[in-house]
């Protein structure tokens, strides 16, 4: 009896551990993979279509940006985080959409950002005013007018967000298709405070950001909402005061982020 009860043990805790890998498989089984490819461009993506795809409906489209982190060529990285946000089936029922995630290459950045280390080494952010986009922000601009051309998306429920170097990209590609986007979120970015005009009364925005981030100073939150305000906007900021760099964690949990994207529409 005790040799059996040992037994039953082992097996539950081998489902245990194998519990994040099934998990993982059934995301990458969810997302389909596509690629936005051009003569000069190449940017892949993963997207996750509603349960009753109708291609004679109309559906919102999501873009989610991730962190630098999962950058690369697999094609799957970038579905680390917030997948299962979207997955859920009280969301995929009540607020059908079509959901991207691109992957940013190795060695590119969404954003225009320069980039040291303090003596401390820390990292420092550069945000930069203007400029020309980035390589993989010139292939994500060419993926979003794609998407916008499809005849199943709606043009008047087009939502873009993302976290950490992702945060960073939401905000350039605000400034660069104000016109675009009805909602965004961004979570641990930051933005030149120069540019947030450009998007301040144009796209209603809900920034987050944890208040002991080590990696993205809270600071680069909190002068883009300060600007925002200035500008005239009246952005939702959420601060989570125990949070390191990972606030995507709480920021994907928030119950009212996907109520809150669909509640605006161009």
């Amino acid at each position: 009896m005790i040799i059996k009860k040992l037994r039953i043990l082992a097996m539950l805790g081998m489902l245990y551990l194998a519990f994040p890998f099934l998990a993982r498989a059934q995301v990458n089984s969810a997302f389909d993979r596509g690629s936005y490819i051009t003569k000069t461009d190449t940017l892949a993506y993963r997207i996750l279509f509603p349960k009753k795809f109708d291609p004679n409906k109309k559906y919102p489209l999501i873009i989610v940006l991730h962190g630098a982190g999962e950058r690369g060529n697999d094609n799957e990285a970038q579905i680390k985080y917030g997948p299962e946000l979207f997955l859920n089936d009280t969301i995929r029922q009540n607020y059908p959409a079509i959901v991207v995630f691109p992957q940013c290459p190795a060695n590119g950045f969404w954003s225009n950002v320069k980039i040291d280390k303090n003596d401390l080494g820390k990292y420092v952010f550069h945000f930069q005013e203007g400029g020309e986009p980035t390589k993989v922000m010139g292939a994500l601009l060419g993926l979003v007018d794609q998407f916008l051309d499809k005849p199943f998306v709606s043009k008047k429920q087009v939502y873009i967000g993302g976290l950490s170097m992702g945060g960073m990209g939401t905000f350039e590609i605000l400034r660069r298709k104000p016109n675009t986007f009805a909602a965004a979120f961004a979570i641990c970015g930051g933005d030149n405070t120069n540019n947030v005009s450009k998007y301040a009364k144009k796209v209603p925005l809900w920034i987050f950001h944890g208040q002991k981030d080590s990696v993205v100073p809270f600071d680069h939150s909190q002068v883009v909402v300060d600007a925002l305000k200035a500008a005239g906007a009246n952005p939702k900021f959420t601060i989570y005061p125990n949070d390191d760099h990972n606030s995507w964690d709480d920021a994907f949990a928030e119950p009212q982020l996907i109520p809150w994207l669909f509640s605006h529409s161009k």
